[in-house]
């Protein structure tokens, strides 16, 4: 892999860099000069499952009935609405992500997260059939103050994920071969 591309609606899901890479910067400019949005969330909200569910269901609008656990929040980023994507997409920025490199709970939520992207970012359902709304760009950008690619990869290594490096990045998508 060569690079990766927060504004449309193929792989990478996950993005792993040091704090300030300028192709996120510039591609969250991008995304946002299309109409879609960039949210930001404090890795310190993010340190407990409890704090990813709060976080991401205050940032994201997620609707009353979200469960609080991860599948829900597969189901949930699946299906944003349109205010929070700007009917175009959005890109998570996770800031401070050293924080969590060390968390248990850190490759299940790079899981989860791209478990979600892959969906959005599909005209399809999960039985191949099509969606009643185009494609979303989503994509989750975790930014490290102290930036070590291979640690980054060998942490978030896990069978359900495609994790790949390229020049000062790490990225990771879903395994065709286990989830589709």
């Amino acid at each position: 892999m060569t690079g990766f591309d927060i504004t449309g609606t193929s792989e990478p899901w996950a993005i792993f860099v040091p704090q300030g890479e300028a192709r996120v910067y510039q591609q969250m400019s991008k995304l946002e000069a299309e109409g879609g949005r960039v949210y930001r969330f404090d890795s310190s909200d993010l340190t407990t499952e409890e704090g990813i569910h709060r976080s991401f269901a205050e940032t994201l609008q997620f609707p009353g009935y979200f469960g609080k656990n991860w599948d829900a929040l597969v189901d949930c980023l699946d299906d944003l609405c349109g205010e929070v994507t700007g009917g175009v997409g959005i890109a998570g920025i996770v800031q401070d992500a050293d924080r969590l490199l060390e968390a248990e709970h850190f490759p299940l939520f790079v899981s989860v997260l791209c478990q979600g992207a892959d969906r959005a970012n599909s005209a399809v359902d999960l039985d191949g059939f099509p969606l009643d709304r185009p494609a979303i760009a989503e994509h989750f950008v975790f930014e490290f103050r102290e930036f070590h690619r291979e640690k980054v990869a060998a942490r978030i290594e896990q069978p359900d994920l495609i994790v790949t490096t390229g020049d000062g990045f790490v990225a990771a998508a879903l395994d065709p071969d286990e989830w589709h």
